[in-house]
Parts: structure tokens; C-alpha cells; sequence
């Protein structure tokens, strides 16, 4: 699922314009994460939620690659939900992580080679892994003390759980004690399931008999039956336990592997799935995943995958762990069903960002209860890499049984009038030239004028960071575009007083305070009037390092695409897509329109010489800050001779970390890159004040 739909606009306007999007999804995710965990009535299917978080992964990977940050309370870094507040709370150390997913051989190839590269171990290597079914259930944790059952709790946000401890000690499967050569304190983590029987006899003869609601399916049945506030309840439900992992212990020899630890349980007679192997390399884990699918109907309780790990504890450390999960184990979901329809036709669509996408029109075919009629096909590169002809037959699925994905074609089955699709060399909507990145996504060079993308660029073009145009927000500007009142940001600047209050949402006062705005916004720093165009791959710290160098409007307009690579932190790709967009005759008769309604651009001040740590060193900066924002923080910083960038590299100097620092962090120090804390900023920052009061 191709979810970049990145057009001409720096990365910095890409998460402004995503941000909404964004928002949206965590609420939804969010939402569905109460009614799965909390409430355990789920309102979409497993594989629905797997789509939702692959997008917002996808859309946050976009958002950070740009130097945009991802909150820690993101359901992408969370685990589970929160513990219901009719149970007490357990406190889980180490805490109970999830796993991220793979839904396809290759996506599952791409993990074991990076485990292989994270593992220092060469590409060929066979890594022995432990391969079982992913349990469809519910998540939890037993804490025995000398062999005795003292606590259970559900895995609950990751830190925290439920207490179900009387309700645990009703299911047969889990002992209350434990045989053989017993540890002080031992942890053992695994699910708790229903079987396909019991959940047949459940709503057969528990709820329709008595007229309450039907479940959904075991996993539901099995999280209902276990947080259930009378423990007699979960006794007639027939529960089912797996062990697949450990939390704390004491006085107890971990085994060398995890193999081992399953063997160690079973001794202390706790179950564990004997559909587990230990297994030596890629090829085998495939063929595990295959034949394990093939019988996957016929098992007795519900799996939706399988989950490979690390075997050797060792290497699971080496490994280590994202905020949600371990880096040495994998999820490998069951794909969707697939059936077979034609491709009728392939439309061109434009994103709000510019992104050109194949679309492919196919014959109406229902599909996991839905039907589809049309299709995404990313782009030009997918398209041959699978051989796709408009009219051929094809296989679809509905990938996460949400978004419909054209697995491959039917070769054999094309007609002899099928034909080759091109992308075209031009936009559909507005003509302009197109241009292909790195990605092999096609884009719409009309930036400022292209009707598909007008909406996003006026809304970048008002924003904070950009112009600064206090009132005008989204919700306005689409009624102004819907109404044929702006269709490029020099609009914004003709509309008169009677103009704007004639707009749905604008009364006399609201629309006197936006003029007002809008004749304040006329006076602008060069630095962001250049990340105002919304121009691809020019953010604010690249939109001030070509004010900067060119000093002037007419001079960066004047200048070539090697002068634009000149400039430190410009790319070839962003140095195309400057001197692209900076060709359009449209692009030009706007910025000139705008220029001439009154826009006045400050000139650009001399940079001051000021001796500091930060002066010619590149700084990269994460993290929050009590006294100052991040972008205060980076102008405080330019003002002291550095050069702010948005991503770690090798190159990077300096990384000045803040409060809930992120992924960041972890890279600079894996790159050995020096980490200024806020204590230690706020010492340099008061040395140099110093400095230059003597001075």
C-alpha cells in the first residue's frame, strides 16, 4: 500500500498537510483499540486494524523522514489499550510488547536480511529461528512464587494490566502449581484462547438460550470470558492457555534458547502449542508459513499467522527492541483471499500533493464480502514489474481486507487486443510537465496553479510556518476554493473586505480581523515567502539557506540548478524539483502576481560571526524544550553559527536532545554522534551570552 502522496511541497508542508489525516486515523485507531481491549467488542476485523496501522505507520515514516517527530502517545508506539477501570492494576516489568507485522514472503525476506545486517551476520546465513501459530487471544501474564500461582494480569497497555488472578485460577489449562525443579519467581507470559468447540457451545448454548448477544469470534469470546468481574463466569466458559515468553524470574537459569524454555515449561506441566519447531534459515521459515497455512482450517482454535523469533536468547538481546516491540521477532499475518477479475481500463488520478496514480477500472467482483471495482496501482515501475496490460485478467486481493491490491497478472489469460499502459508526460488536470523521484512516484511540477492541488497549496501557503495568516484555516479556504473565490495564493491578496464575508463561515467582524491578517502578511521574510511556494524538498531550513545565498527574489529565480547544488543541504533531487518548479511559466506569473499585489520581502540580514560550539557544525534537534520551541530553538542556533538539519546522519555534529527524545536519539548514538542534553545547551548558551557581553 503506496500511502506517499508527496507532490512539489518541502517535507515540512507534507506533514502540515497530512497532519489532519494523521490526526484522524490515531483517533479512529484509538477508538477501535477501546472496543478491542477495554470493551471486547470490536468494531472492525483483525486485518482491518492491521491496514489502519500500516497507514498510519506509513504516513508517520513520511512525516519523520522529513524531520517532522511522532508523539509517544501515538497508537504506533503504544501497546494493547489501558487496564479497564473495574480490575486493579498490575505493573508489567519488563513491560509486555507487541509485534509489528509482515503480510507477504517479501516483506518477511526484507525483515530477516535486516535482522541478519542488525545481527552482524553474513546474508547467507541460516539463522536458527522458533516458528509456532500466532494465537488469536488475549495476552497475559502469570507470576508464580516457589510454584504457586500469586498473580495474573492481561497485557493491558504494555506497563499495566489487568488483575485477573481469580479469574485465571478457573481455567483448568493453567495450574495453580507448579512441578518439578522450580525457580523462586518466574514470569510466564502467553494467550489465552477459546477453542472453535467452545466457542460453537458458547453462543449455541450461553448466549442464544439465554438471549444475549452473539460473539464475534473466539478472541472475542475468550476476552469477555476472562475480564469478567465473577470468576464462576469464566469457569463455564472452557479457556484455553499457551506459554510463549517470560518476564522477571529469580533463581532460575535461563535457558540458551527459547526452544528450551518451552520444554522447561511443559517439565513444570505449563502447555505450550506442539506445533512449535526450531528452524534453520529463510527457506524453512517459508516453508513452515506455507504448510502451516494449508492446515490452518483444520486446526482447533483460530491462528491468523505465524510468529517467528530469534531461537537464542543471546541474539534476542543483541537484537534489542523498538518502543512496541522486539527488533528479533516477526508477525507473518495470513494473506487475504484472492479471485481473479479483468482490468477494463487504467485513469490517471492527482492527489492534493501532485502524486499521479494508476488506477486500474476492473469488472465489479465481490471479495471477502465487498465489492470492488477499482484498484491502485502505485506507479509506472509496479505496473511493469508485474506485467500488467490493460484488459488482462488479474488476481486481486483485498489486502488487510481493506485496500483492494492487484497481485499479479494472468498472463495466460490476455486477450489479443490487451495494450501497454504509459504514464503520461503530462498532468492530466493541468498539463504541466510531470516529474518522477527517487521513488518512482510521478508528480505534477504545477505547484501553485494545478486545480488538484490548489487546496493543499493555499493551506501551506497560510500557514504558521509559512505566511502566518492568523483566520485562515482549512474549513475556509475550501469553501473559497469550492466557491471559484481563490484558485492560487495571490487570490488571497485581491479578495476584498465584501469578498470574505460572504463566505459561509465569515461574519463582518471575522472576516475584518482576516483582511487585517492578510495586510499584515504582506511584509515577509524571503526565508518564508520560498517555503511558503510549497515547492518539494524545500523546507525551512533549505528555504533559509537559499535566501541566504541569493539574498533576493530575482536572483534565486535567476539561478541554475548547479548553483542551487551548491548550497549545503540541496540535494540533486530537491535542486530538480527547485529549478522545475521555478520554470513554470504559471509558477512564475503567480510569484510575479503576488509581488505586485503588494508583497515586500525583508532583505536578509547579515549573518553575525558569533563564537560558539554550534558555529559551522551540523545540528540536528529532537526532542521538546521547556523554555523555547524547536523552530526558536534552531533560529537560536543558526544565530550561533550552525547549520540545523532535520535528520541524523554521519555528518551530524550535535544532536540536542530534549525531553521525550525519539528514535533520534537511538540513532545518534549508534552513530556516535555527540548528544547535547538541555542542561548542557542552556551551559553553552549562557557561556556565549557571556562572551559576547565581554566582547
Amino acid at each position: 500500500m503506496d500511502t506517499k502522496q508527496i507532490s512539489l511541497f518541502s517535507p515540512a508542508s507534507d506533514r502540515e498537510d497530512l497532519e489532519a489525516e494523521v490526526q484522524s486515523l490515531r483517533r479512529e485507531i484509538e477508538k477501535h483499540n477501546q472496543a478491542y481491549y477495554e470493551l471486547d467488542n470490536p468494531l472492525i476485523s483483525d486485518s482491518e486494524y492491521d491496514a489502519l496501522m500500516r497507514k498510519l505507520k506509513d504516513l508517520e515514516t513520511e512525516i519523520a523522514s522529513g524531520g517532522g517527530s511522532i508523539p509517544n502517545n501515538s497508537p504506533s508506539r503504544k501497546v494493547g489499550g489501558r487496564a479497564a477501570k473495574k480490575f486493579a492494576q498490575i505493573a508489567h516489568n519488563p513491560p509486555m510488547l507487541s509485534l509489528d507485522n509482515v503480510f507477504s514472503e517479501e516483506e518477511f525476506r526484507d525483515f530477516y536480511q535486516k535482522l541478519l545486517v542488525r545481527l552482524g551476520l553474513p546474508a547467507n546465513t541460516e539463522l536458527t529461528l522458533s516458528a509456532e501459530p500466532k494465537f488469536d487471544g488475549l495476552a497475559v501474564n502469570l507470576r508464580y512464587e516457589y510454584g504457586k500461582l500469586t498473580a495474573a494480569a492481561t497485557r493491558g497497555d504494555g506497563q499495566n494490566g489487568e488483575d485477573v488472578t481469580a479469574n485465571v485460577r478457573e481455567i483448568s489449562d493453567i495450574p495453580k502449581q507448579l512441578t518439578g525443579n522450580l525457580p523462586d519467581l518466574i514470569d510466564i507470559r502467553g494467550e489465552i484462547f477459546m477453542t472453535k468447540k467452545a466457542f460453537a457451545e458458547l453462543n449455541a448454548k450461553s448466549q442464544e438460550k439465554s438471549g444475549g448477544k452473539l460473539f464475534a469470534n473466539p478472541r472475542n469470546a475468550a476476552a469477555g470470558s476472562l475480564r469478567q468481574l465473577n470468576p464462576e463466569i469464566t469457569r463455564e466458559r472452557n479457556l484455553s492457555f499457551f506459554a510463549y515468553g517470560i518476564g522477571s524470574y529469580q533463581n532460575f537459569t535461563l535457558p540458551q534458547n527459547y526452544s528450551e524454555l518451552l520444554r522447561t515449561y511443559r517439565s513444570f506441566n505449563i502447555p505450550s502449542c506442539d506445533l512449535q519447531q526450531q528452524i534453520n534459515g529463510l527457506d524453512a521459515a517459508i516453508e513452515f508459513m506455507t504448510n502451516l497455512g494449508k492446515i490452518r482450517n483444520e486446526l482447533p482454535f483460530d491462528i491468523d499467522g505465524v510468529v517467528f523469533k530469534v531461537d537464542e536468547f543471546a541474539l534476542q538481546k543483541q537484537a534489542g527492541f523498538i518502543s512496541r516491540a522486539p527488533r528479533w521477532a516477526i508477525a507473518w499475518k495470513f494473506p487475504a483471499i484472492e479471485v481473479s477479475t479483468q482490468i477494463l481500463d487504467i485513469d490517471i488520478q492527482v492527489g492534493r500533493t501532485g502524486a499521479l496514480t494508476p488506477v486500474a477500472r476492473l469488472e465489479p467482483v465481490e471479495i471477502a464480502g465487498v465489492t470492488v471495482s477499482n484498484a491502485t496501482l502505485h506507479n509506472a515501475l509496479e505496473i511493469a514489474r508485474k506485467d500488467i496490460y490493460i484488459g488482462d485478467f488479474v488476481f486481486l486481493r483485498r489486502a488487510g481486507d481493506v485496500i483492494p491490491e492487484i497481485v499479479k497478472a494472468i498472463p495466460e489469460k490476455r486477450p489479443a487486443d490487451a495494450r501497454k499502459f504509459q504514464m503520461p508526460a503530462h498532468c492530466p488536470v493541468c498539463n504541466s510537465a510531470v516529474i518522477q523521484d527517487e521513488s518512482a512516484v510521478i508528480r505534477c511540477s504545477g505547484g501553485l496553479h494545478c486545480p488538484a492541488q490548489k487546496t493543499a497549496a493555499l493551506i501551506h501557503f497560510a500557514s504558521r510556518a509559512a505566511l502566518d495568516i492568523q483566520g485562515l484555516g482549512e474549513k475556509i479556504i475550501d469553501d473559497a476554493v469550492e466557491l471559484g473565490k481563490l484558485r492560487n495564493p495571490a487570490d488571497i491578496f485581491r479578495l476584498t473586505l465584501e469578498d470574505w464575508k460572504n463566505l459561509p463561515r465569515l461574519g463582518q467582524k471575522s472576516a475584518e480581523n482576516l483582511v487585517a491578517a492578510i495586510k499584515k502578511a504582506r511584509f515577509c521574510t524571503l526565508p518564508r515567502f520560498i517555503y511558503a511556494l510549497g515547492i518539494r524538498e524545500i523546507g525551512a531550513v533549505n528555504a533559509r539557506a537559499i535566501a541566504e545565498k541569493f539574498s533576493s527574489i530575482e536572483k534565486i529565480l535567476s539561478a541554475t540548478e548547479e548553483e542551487f547544488l551548491a548550497i549545503d543541504g540541496i540535494g540533486e533531487e530537491s535542486a530538480k524539483y527547485l529549478k522545475s518548479f521555478l520554470s513554470d511559466q504559471e509558477n512564475l506569473a503567480v510569484i510575479q502576481d503576488l509581488l505586485q499585489l503588494g508583497i515586500v520581502l525583508e532583505e536578509m540580514p547579515a549573518k553575525k560571526t558569533v563564537n560558539s560550539i554550534f558555529s559551522d557544525k551540523k545540528v540536528v534537534i529532537t526532542g521538546s524544550f521547556a523554555e523555547f520551541s524547536r523552530e526558536e530553538l534552531g533560529e537560536i542556533l543558526r544565530t550561533l553559527g550552525a547549520k540545523v538539519s532535520a535528520s541524523v546522519s554521519k555528518n551530524t555534529d550535535f544532536l540536542v536532545a530534549g525531553e521525550k527524545a525519539g528514535s533520534k536519539l537511538d540513532k545518534a548514538r549508534g552513530l556516535g554522534v555527540q548528544i547535547i542534553d538541555a542542561e548542557k545547551l542552556q551551559s553553552e548558551l549562557a557561556k556565549t551570552r557571556q562572551e559576547e557581553e565581554n566582547a
